[in-house]
């Protein structure tokens, strides 16, 4: 038998490729367990454990579970918002019975914590567009926001019930210079830092004055860490804690990265992602993190676009078929 673990699932993806390192760091390599449906080199994650796991094989979760006595999860694993879209059944498999296998799980184990990530998806065309309320109307339109609502009423369906200790934010788009777009309508805002490192002109699925709260990885990662290591007594929210960032539009995001690349130009062609787009909501409250858990922003526009440039003018090569 093992030490307590604490599992990652989805470690390859955008939030977990950094998120396990700074788990690392705090408890420690021997206390991480990686895990993704993916094969990966074996040296991507150095030293921490890395397991191949399907989340909907239950009984290989059990398995894994029960094997290395993990006592932590953090389910990470899911289709996103433009990808629902277009795989609306496997996606509703993958992101609502993930997290029922992992809360099923949890409830035999006793599992301590559990962290699961919510979106802005969970707003609709109907809720308020401006510092949209903690609790106000939340009527999704996407297929992606529907399965978040469905989490979200299950985690605290499970906390009532059985008591588990499950956390979770409503994340707004997320910016990684060490990731590629995982198929989101937010994705716009990474793509395009590298069609201007190439020095190739970009054309945007959103118009041009969508605006969308966003969030630099740093600062997601940071509220993870301050939600997951809070007095339990502190977390009044078990549906899923609004946060924000900062809001912007692809023109805004255009304008701060010319300051880099004068030349770089950018055209806008809207798609499908518009309409999920127009549902969202535009900037959040997120006074209830603040208030429970500390919670704070440190990156502007001007310091993503900043860093972004900074870690990708390094010539960093982002493998898109891993």
């Amino acid at each position: 038998m093992y030490n307590n673990k604490i599992l990652i699932i989805g470690a390859l993806g955008q939030i977990g490729s950094e998120l396990t390192f700074k788990l690392a760091d705090i408890y420690g390599e021997s206390k991480i367990l990686a895990s993704d449906i993916k094969v990966t080199n074996k040296k991507r994650f150095g030293n921490i454990k890395y397991l191949h796991l399907d989340i909907l094989d239950r009984k290989s979760l059990f398995n894994l579970v029960k094997k290395y006595n993990v006592n932590e999860i953090y389910l990470l694993a899911a289709s996103l918002s433009y990808r629902a879209e277009k795989n609306i059944y496997e996606s509703w498999l993958l992101n609502t019975n993930s997290l029922l296998n992992v809360l099923e799980v949890a409830k035999i184990f006793k599992i301590k914590k559990i962290f699961w990530p919510s979106s802005i998806a969970v707003f609709g065309k109907t809720s308020e567009k401006i510092n949209t309320p903690q609790i106000g109307i939340i009527e999704p339109n996407s297929i992606y926001g529907i399965t978040k609502l469905a989490g979200e009423r299950m985690c605290e369906y499970y906390f009532n019930k059985y008591n588990l200790d499950i956390r979770s934010l409503r994340l707004p788009g997320l910016i990684s210079w060490k990731t590629p777009p995982g198929g989101g309508t937010t994705d716009y805002a990474v793509d395009i830092f590298h069609h201007a490192i190439q020095n190739k002109n970009y054309t945007c699925f959103l118009k041009r004055n969508t605006v969308l709260p966003m969030m630099y990885i740093d600062d997601a990662i940071d509220a993870i860490i301050r939600l997951m290591t809070s007095d339990q007594k502190k977390i009044t929210i078990r549906t899923s804690y609004n946060i924000s960032g900062i809001s912007f539009s692809p023109n805004n995001l255009y304008d701060e990265i010319k300051k880099y690349k004068p030349e770089f130009k950018i055209k806008y062609n809207p798609d499908i992602r518009q309409d999920i787009a127009d549902s969202w909501p535009q900037s959040l409250d997120d006074s209830n993190a603040r208030k429970d858990w500390n919670w704070y922003r440190n990156f502007d526009l001007s310091s993503i676009v900043k860093t972004m440039f900074k870690n990708l003018d390094k010539g960093i090569k982002i493998n898109y078929h891993e």
